[in-house]
């Protein structure tokens, strides 16, 4: 198997460690969970070996994030096609997740970065919803804000699902996990549970 990265997209730091901007580091950290992972300090990003491949949380702040992305994939000769960043989205409602295959950045600053530095929109992505801001919200305010208590159900299933969407993605390939989560709405199968 080629080498691969998976980058969480988020902000270091405790202020911002549950807010909708850091839901990149919330699916790694459920990973985690499971593989009881070593993370160390390599450069500006933490990262964690993963068999053939990486983890990775850039500590560069999001709208820097291609500062530590790129360097690692250069050094490591990742190809692209194995580099899965996984970043919130403001166009997508809580609940919804979508893999791409490449594209712009669609105003995401942290991908933004990537792009920039890499020279590429040729990466994967999976886009986690995060839903546009309420009235009298800006865009900066609605991303580094937390997430409410009533949406935490959501957002557990929402990281769980993610995660589980990231070994899909290893695993079985791109297109089966476009297949598999693309069409999911999250929200509505828990209005379904209750």
């Amino acid at each position: 198997m080629d080498a691969f990265l998976i980058v969480g997209l988020g902000n270091p730091g405790p202020r911002y460690a549950r807010t909708r901007h850091n839901v990149g580091f919330m699916i790694l950290d459920r990973l985690d969970q499971d593989l009881g992972l070593d993370w160390r300090t390599r450069g500006n990003a933490l990262v964690a070996r993963w068999g053939a491949g990486w983890l990775m949380k850039p500590l560069t702040y999001m709208n820097l994030s291609g500062e530590a992305v790129a360097p690692f994939v250069r050094y490591y000769r990742i190809p692209l096609a194995r580099l899965l960043v996984v970043h919130d989205d403001l166009d997508l409602p809580l609940g919804r997740l979508r893999f791409r295959a490449r594209g712009s950045s669609g105003g995401q600053r942290g991908v933004a970065s990537i792009i920039a530095h890499l020279g590429s929109e040729a990466f994967p992505r999976l886009k986690v919803g995060i839903g546009r801001p309420p009235a009298g919200w800006s865009a900066p305010d609605w991303v580094l804000s937390p997430f409410n208590p009533e949406e935490l159900p959501l957002v557990t299933r929402v990281v769980d699902r993610a995660a589980e969407g990231v070994r899909v993605w290893l695993e079985e390939g791109l297109a089966r996990a476009q297949q598999r989560y693309n069409g999911l709405d999250l929200a509505q199968e828990a209005d379904l549970d209750v």
